[in-house]
């Protein structure tokens, strides 16, 4: 009698190769097994799945920040004294851990719905743990230096809301196909019901998302309010260095309705426009008075600042990326700035028939224009020849004694104390905008509201439909190619498409969980035998790789001991294959 291994076919699988190969490095055939993850193994997979999760919010976060680049990039100037755009870095590991993290998850997922073992490779684990850290370490720095900016997630909410909410019922639905197969088997657990539980409590908390937020720009379009006007904060501080004629001029060129300036109070009592404390950043007063580098810019007087050269920091820096931009006698003109005073930036406003927003940094107590101050600003605004009018007042302090310019603050106040100190407009940052009371609330009351910084078009659309008259933007450029919200919707069609949208996808959901009983039904009603043999019987033999074929003769319990009787029981062998 003669013993033999039964043949053994395997149909080639590329692409369960490259997943198993990518993700575990089990390249080979034997290297796999269709046999339930250790815990450990879905362990590792849970840490997968927090760090998408996690890196998902830290991406998105950076996305919406982009609004606030510049101010970022400006407080890690004051702590480290060095200006570098800082975002770069940040933006470019960013990318590159989503990107891998991503393709991990998408890997393992594969690696469920085709049955296959969990086993990431450890070089993988490495990389997963490293990606975690960082982007933790991350949140943590992000709180220390930027805390506030985390109220942006928020405020972006209230335009993408709807979009995420679509994408988020997508994931869910598709995520159906994986609990059914895993849900519906022969030997149910409580493990599988809860599994099953825990699914539809998010597929319904995804279905009524909607419920739980608002959108300024879901409105009807007769209500919509006029476009905001745009001023410009700094001028145009992407284009030309900041707080200099040259990017007021640019500024004004783009179609601002006012300029906004950051001032300060020289030595001998001379305004002049300058954001930083010392003047190192945007002056090269570290080679003209390397020993005064670190100074008070208040401390120098008006001559010394006079000296001093405004725009070749720009050029040579390319803080916004934009000096490749420039024309070559852009860059001329502003490699020979210097420093502006408020008369120049008033004179300015005058003849292009603009008004001026003055953010005045008050003197040190030791500074001998301490007490005189407000004086010195209100002379250079005679000087001049701007009407009053047209300059809006920032400071809290000694209001009762500038009388004649318009008053405004940056502070939320209520309707009383507005009129308590003789305010007439507010200056409020985005984050405020969207705190009780409502915008709409002090136009009501004729108090005009100004929100700044709004440099993103997702911003400003949303400030628009929310009725903010004004917006202060470092990127005029960038609004001026805005003439309408960038999306628009009523409430009635909102809310069919968030019906329907819910309806397709809970039908999609159902039919899943049918169509997954259905097969599983009728894999469990099949004999074993019988799939192989249709199997082999399907295909031909050019599909068919045949890797190992054995016959044992192990015992010749017949007397079988011929060359000729081997071969007999041989070929039968062949014709029942």
């Amino acid at each position: 009698m003669v013993k033999h291994q039964p043949l053994q076919v395997y149909e080639k699988q590329v692409f369960v190769s490259f997943v198993t190969g990518i993700y575990g490095c089990r390249w080979k055939r034997y290297q796999r097994s269709q046999d339930d993850s250790s815990r450990w193994e879905c362990t590792w997979f849970i840490i997968l799945c927090s760090s998408f999760l996690l890196l998902l919010f830290w991406a998105y976060f950076w996305v919406v920040a982009q609004n606030d680049f510049n101010e970022f990039n400006w407080l890690v100037y004051n702590r480290s004294g060095e200006w570098r755009d800082e975002t770069i870095p940040i933006l470019a590991s960013t990318t590159v851990g989503f990107s891998y993290i991503s393709f991990l998850l998408i890997l393992a997922i594969f690696h469920i719905s085709l049955g296959q073992q969990l086993n990431l490779y450890w070089v993988h684990k490495i990389g997963v743990l490293a990606t975690l850290l960082s982007t933790i370490s991350g949140l943590v720095s992000v709180d220390d230096i930027w805390r506030d900016e985390w109220d942006i997630m928020l405020v972006s909410l209230q335009s993408t809301a709807p979009f995420l909410h679509i994408g988020a019922l997508a994931m869910v639905t598709a995520l159906s196909w994986l609990v059914a197969g895993y849900v519906i088997r022969s030997q149910r657990s409580n493990f599988q019901m809860m599994v099953l539980l825990i699914y539809i409590i998010i597929l319904l908390a995804v279905c009524l998302a909607p419920l739980t937020f608002s959108c300024p720009c879901i409105i009807d379009r007769h209500n919509l309010k006029p476009r905001p006007d745009v001023i410009g904060r700094r001028g145009a501080p992407m284009l030309a260095p900041e707080n200099t004629l040259v990017s007021f001029n640019r500024a004004l060129q783009h179609g601002v309705s006012s300029l906004e300036a950051d001032i300060t109070i020289s030595l001998d009592g001379v305004p002049f426009l300058m954001r930083d404390r010392t003047l190192r950043r945007t002056t090269d007063v570290s080679k003209v008075f390397p020993a005064r580098q670190f100074d008070d810019a208040s401390f120098f007087s008006w001559t010394e600042i006079r000296s001093l050269n405004a725009g070749q920091w720009f050029l040579e820096s390319d803080p916004y990326w934009t000096v490749k931009t420039l024309t070559a006698k852009d860059q001329s003109r502003i490699g020979n700035q210097t420093v502006c005073s408020l008369v120049e930036m008033l004179r300015l406003a005058a003849r292009a028939n603009s008004s001026a927003l003055l953010n005045i940094c008050r003197p040190p107590p030791e500074h001998p224009r301490y007490r005189s101050w407000f004086m010195d600003t209100l002379w250079a605004v005679q000087k001049a020849g701007i009407s009053q009018k047209r300059v809006t007042w920032t400071p809290d302090s000694d209001r009762g004694r500038v009388r004649g310019l318009q008053q405004t603050t940056n502070e939320k106040l209520s309707m009383k104390e507005i009129r308590q100190r003789g305010i007439t407009s507010l200056t409020l940052h985005y984050i405020l905008t969207f705190i009780f009371p409502s915008p709409r609330e002090y136009l009501a009351n004729n108090v005009s509201v100004t929100v700044y910084p709004v440099n993103e078009p997702w911003l400003y659309s949303i400030l628009w439909c929310s009725g903010v008259p004004s917006v202060s933007s470092d990127a005029p450029q960038v609004l001026r190619k805005v003439p309408y919200p960038i999306w628009l919707m009523s409430q009635n069609a909102y809310n069919f498409i968030w019906i329907t949208s819910d309806l397709v996808s809970l039908a999609i959901v159902i039919g899943i969980f049918g169509f997954q009983k259905w097969r599983m039904s009728g894999i469990q009603n099949y004999n074993p035998e019988q799939i192989m043999l249709s199997a082999v019987a399907r295909r031909s033999s050019r599909d068919i790789n045949i890797m190992k074929e054995k016959l044992i003769l192990s015992e010749l319990n017949n007397g079988l001991s011929s060359t000729e009787e081997c071969t007999t029981t041989a070929e039968r062998s062949w014709m029942f294959i």
